[in-house]
């Protein structure tokens, strides 16, 4: 399942997809429009700041952009920035594995499973992008 903050910085990525090459967007409109606490807003998009996803501009007319078309950012990568590994358990992710301690992942039956379970999550949101979260 998707947290919150997972969920607030997808809506927040649409709606700037959707102002894609119209200049910086404030914050506080973002907040308005998406319905999303705005000392909250501000720590994930720093965070997507901090990950090139977004670019900012400050003083008058300043705010957030998208750093690049929208359609060339996955949700994948978007997800995880914000959210950690879109794997359900740790052992059979990709980008922040961790052995489990009480199993042996050649016979784990759960491994086998969340491993399928994964590709085929991946498969769909390394295809999705940004673009596809405009609403309307």
């Amino acid at each position: 399942m998707l947290s919150k903050k997972t969920q607030y910085a997808l809506k927040a990525l649409g709606y700037l997809a959707g102002k894609y090459g119209q200049g910086p967007v404030l914050i506080s409109e973002i907040s308005i429009e998406k319905k999303i606490p705005i000392k909250f807003l501000e720590t994930i998009l720093l965070e997507l700041k901090q990950a090139n996803i977004l670019e900012s501009k400050k003083g008058k007319g300043g705010g957030y952009y998208i750093a690049e078309n929208p359609k060339k950012i996955s949700l994948a990568r978007a997800i995880r920035v914000v959210g950690g590994p879109i794997a359900l358990l740790p052992c059979v992710s990709l980008n922040f594995y961790e052995k489990c301690l009480d199993c042996d992942e050649a016979t784990c039956g759960l491994n086998k499973a969340m491993a399928l379970t994964r590709d085929a999550t991946l498969k769909i949101l390394e295809k999705k992008t940004l673009a596809e979260l405009i609403d309307g």
